[in-house]
Parts: structure tokens; C-alpha cells; sequence
């Protein structure tokens, strides 16, 4: 029943969370974004204290049960479990806990952390890890599948369906969550849990309160008959018969010890039961007595799914021409979105989950390719500009990387300025009109003026009000000089109120 019970609730929040990263609508992230809030790490990054001190008194009176029912990557490896035993059963053996890997890196990662290496704390960030194969991995999965339907609806004269562009946001954040996905596959495959019980940053904080949990999966030596079941099921490697005990800073309790014994010798229990030492163990099976065996099953088989995605073509002012796409631009300062306060804040709270990028729906948001900041959300306005009356990265961020805004205050944070081109600009190269610039602003940062003071009929140049300008973008995006626009955004390292 213990295990079942594990299975139920895990596939509830694994698969809720995953609709996170794939819904692109955003229906469901007002009903379900709270379940990236109650994540670990992005629960203590935005001092979240009720839900991190919940989990902590979730893991000393059950045990580990936050990595095998409310993680995503955890969820994950246990599926690729379920798939191996179709291909090798019994596969595991016991081994000793290596501590001094597992305490390095997360040495490692709190000193990347204050140290401010943000694409290193990203990198080992469980949750965020999950959401970078599911953002760059399953959602263009998705996203075709949504375009086959979109493709008959459309021929039905339906409409449940829209068609919706599959791009790469990011050559070397699409890479990473690949080799993180093959990684995790052969780490499952081969020995289970390694990544949680020697890498993972989060199961080794819940190691320390697990050692100590009310509830815990024990073995009574008196009902055991030495099959090794438990062992050689054992996903943590973590059951020592030989001395019937368990590592509980390792095991995920996740039951499979329990429903493989067929002696009914491994219970979830409060009891604690005595634990000879391997000398009189031995003695005892001199004499005929009872032998020892330990737990759990669940092993990895992976299927890698590798993504390659079309950059759509833009077309210019509903003309049916097909123009050369803008590239993305390489800013003096990067810009990050309304909510995040500055760029330390932001760099210094965000794990690079990528919801936030899953979320947006103005194709604004992209993961950053800078080594320092790797994998973290940049705005860039190439397919999209930032709507002040969108706030969804705000509502979704769960780490308070982007605080909550509301969308009548989103309009008076100014993110960055724009900065013209007039070598650029078509009415002084070309001396054609254009205005699309002025005409799109929404705050009314941008004048036009004549470019000859005595035609204002004639072409005319835009002059950007730094002081009214938020930084959104909109000017840049419809811009239709190409590849880079004439008019472009630099971010600010702090936002301000205007």
C-alpha cells in the first residue's frame, strides 16, 4: 500500500508540473504554479520559511519522501526504472555511501552560490534541471503535436487548434538539458539513485534531517530468510543485510523493498529494531540461524529524445514577402524582466528552471549564453516584444528571481532605454518614411521628428525620452530594418520607477 500510494501522488505532481513547462497557453499556471513554489531550492532562494521548514519536518518524520514524490527529476529516474526492469531485474548491490563526494559539491555549490557563479548553482538545481528538459526537450514535442492537430483544424474550420512556432531559444541550454537527460539515463540505468545520493545538492540537506526520521523502512532479522531481495531492488543502494541496517540519509522511501519481501521482514514502522554486529551475525548462521537481505527496486532505461526546431520567417506589416529574420542581439547590458529588480537580484535568485521562459507568451524571454549567467532568462526581442499588460513570468517565478508585479504597475518600471541607429534607420539611409518605431510605443517614449525641418510631410527620425521609456521592446521588434534593428533596447543593471 506504501508504494502505491508513493506512485499515485508522484505521477500527480510529476505530471502537473510537467504541463507547467508545456502548456504554452497558461491556463494552467494560475491553478497549478504553486507546485514550483513548494520545490526545495526555489522555496529557500525566495526565503520562503513555511515551505522550507514544511519540508524539512516532512523529511524527519517520513523520511525522504520529497525526492521520490515532489521532485520532478527524482519522479523521472524512477521512471526510467520502471522501464529497465523490462529489460534486467535485480539488478543492484549495496555500497557505502560516498560522503566526500556528495559533501564536496555541495560545498561547491553554496560557495558558487554567494560566490554569484549562477550557471553552476543552475546546473546542479534538481528542479531546475527537470525543467530544462522539459522546456527544451518536451515542449517542442509538444508543440509539433499541437501543430498536426492545428493543421486539420484547420481544415475542419476549427479553431481549438492554433498553430504555434518550435524554435531553439538556446543552442547551448538545448545542449546541456540533452547531456543532462542521457547523464541521468545512464546513471539510473546502471546504479539507480547515484545522482540524489552523490550529486544532487538537495538530497544531500535532506540527508541530514533523514538520518533522523520518526517513520522509517527497518528489517526485522527475525522474519528474514536472506533472499537479498531488498538488495538487489534497492534503487539507493542503501540496505547493509549483512548488518540489517539502512543508510536513511540515502533511501528515498519508495517502498519497493517492502513489496518485494516476501517474509513481510521489511516494514515503514516507528519501531527500531536491535542490530547485531557482523561477528555475531556470522555465528549466527554457523548455527543454522537466520540469514539477512535488503531492498528496493527500480532501475533506468532511457529513451534520449534529441529536438531540432524551425525558426519561423517573419513577415513585415501582414505583406506576404518572406524577409530575412533579425539575429539576436549582443547588448552592452542585458536586459531581465519587469519584477526582477536588477540584474544582481536577479542573477543571484535564479536557478535557470526555465518556466518563466515556458510561461511567456510574447517569445521575449530566452536562457542567456553567457558562461557566468548560463541558462538563466535574458529578454530579447527578435520574435516578440514585452507587453505591459503581461505579467506571467512574475506569477510562475518561484525562486523571487521575478517578484510579483501587478500589470497597472508594470508600465512605470522601466527595464532599460532605447537607444537609436541613425546609420541604420531607413529614412536617413533610404529617405523613406517609416515611423513604426513611434506609431508602437506604448508609453509614448518616441518622437518623430522631420528629417528636413521644412517638409513634415517628408521622412522623419525618431527621438527617444529616456525618462518616459521602459525599456519594452516594441520599437525594437517591429523595426523593419534587418538583421538588426535600427532601433534596439540596452537593459539597466537597476530598475527603477519612472
Amino acid at each position: 500500500m506504501l508504494r502505491k500510494i508513493r506512485v499515485v501522488l508522484a505521477a500527480i505532481f510529476f505530471i502537473l508540473i510537467t504541463i507547467l513547462f508545456l502548456d504554452f497557453t497558461g491556463t494552467f499556471h494560475g491553478y497549478f504554479a504553486w507546485m514550483a513554489k513548494i520545490q526545495f531550492l526555489p522555496a529557500l532562494l525566495a526565503t520562503n520559511l513555511i515551505v522550507v521548514c514544511s519540508l524539512l519536518l516532512l523529511t524527519f518524520l517520513f523520511g525522504r519522501i520529497y525526492c521520490s514524490i515532489i521532485c520532478p527529476l527524482g519522479v523521472m529516474q524512477d521512471i526510467f526504472g520502471w522501464m529497465g526492469k523490462k529489460a534486467k531485474k535485480n539488478r543492484y548491490t549495496y555500497s557505502k555511501e560516498k560522503s566526500w563526494l556528495r559533501y564536496i559539491v555541495l560545498v561547491l555549490f553554496i560557495v558558487a552560490f554567494f560566490v554569484g557563479i549562477a550557471s553552476f548553482v543552475a546546473l546542479l538545481a534538481p528542479y531546475s534541471s527537470y525543467g530544462r528538459i522539459a522546456n527544451n526537450l518536451l515542449a517542442p514535442l509538444y508543440m509539433w503535436g499541437n501543430n498536426i492537430l492545428a493543421y486539420f483544424a484547420e481544415r475542419a474550420e476549427s479553431y481549438t487548434f492554433y498553430h504555434k512556432d518550435v524554435w531553439i531559444k538556446s543552442i547551448s541550454t538545448f545542449a546541456i538539458a540533452a547531456t543532462t537527460l542521457i547523464t541521468l539515463i545512464v546513471l539510473a540505468w546502471r546504479n539507480g539513485r547515484t545522482y540524489c545520493n552523490t550529486i544532487c545538492p538537495v538530497g544531500t540537506i535532506l540527508s541530514f534531517v533523514a538520518r533522523f526520521s520518526i517513520f522509517r523502512p527497518a528489517i526485522d532479522k527475525s522474519k528474514c530468510v536472506g533472499c537479498k531481495m531488498c538488495v538487489k531492488n534497492c534503487k539507493a543502494s542503501c540496505i547493509d543485510i549483512d548488518n540489517y541496517s539502512i543508510d536513511y540519509s540515502r533511501c528515498v522511501v519508495c517502498g519497493d523493498c517492502i513489496t518485494k519481501c516476501k517474509k513481510n521482514a521489511v516494514s515503514y514502522t516507528s519501531k527500531r529494531y536491535t542490530v547485531e554486529s557482523p561477528a555475531a551475525a556470522k555465528a549466527d548462521i554457523s548455527e543454522g540461524g537466520i540469514q539477512r537481505r535488503s531492498f528496493i527496486a527500480t532501475a533506468s532505461v532511457a529513451v534520449a529524445s534529441t529536438v531540432v526546431a524551425r525558426a519561423q520567417d517573419k513577415l513585415t506589416d501582414g505583406g506576404l514577402a518572406t524577409i530575412t529574420p533579425k539575429e539576436v542581439l549582443h547588448r552592452e547590458t542585458e536586459i531581465v524582466p519587469p519584477g526582477a529588480v536588477g540584474i544582481d537580484h536577479f542573477t543571484k535568485h535564479c536557478t535557470g528552471c526555465q518556466l518563466c521562459v515556458s510561461a511567456c507568451p510574447n517569445k521575449v524571454l530566452r536562457p542567456s549564453s553567457d558562461l557566468m549567467t548560463l541558462m538563466q532568462p535574458r529578454s530579447s526581442y527578435e520574435k516578440g516584444y514585452c507587453r505591459i499588460e503581461c505579467t506571467k513570468c512574475s506569477e510562475v517565478c518561484p525562486t523571487g528571481a521575478i517578484k510579483k508585479i501587478q500589470r497597472e504597475e508594470k508600465s512605470a518600471i522601466q527595464i532599460g532605454h532605447a537607444v537609436w541607429d541613425a546609420g541604420a534607420c531607413l529614412p536617413m539611409t533610404d529617405g523613406v518614411t517609416c515611423g513604426n518605431c513611434g506609431r508602437h510605443c506604448p508609453v509614448g517614449a518616441i518622437t518623430m521628428v522631420a528629417v528636413e525641418p521644412d517638409n513634415e510631410q517628408g521622412p522623419a527620425f525618431p527621438v527617444v525620452n529616456e525618462n518616459k521609456c521602459i525599456g519594452c521592446g516594441a520599437c525594437e521588434y517591429v523595426c523593419p530594418v534587418r538583421p538588426i534593428s535600427a532601433i534596439y533596447v540596452e537593459g539597466h543593471q537597476q530598475h527603477k520607477l519612472i
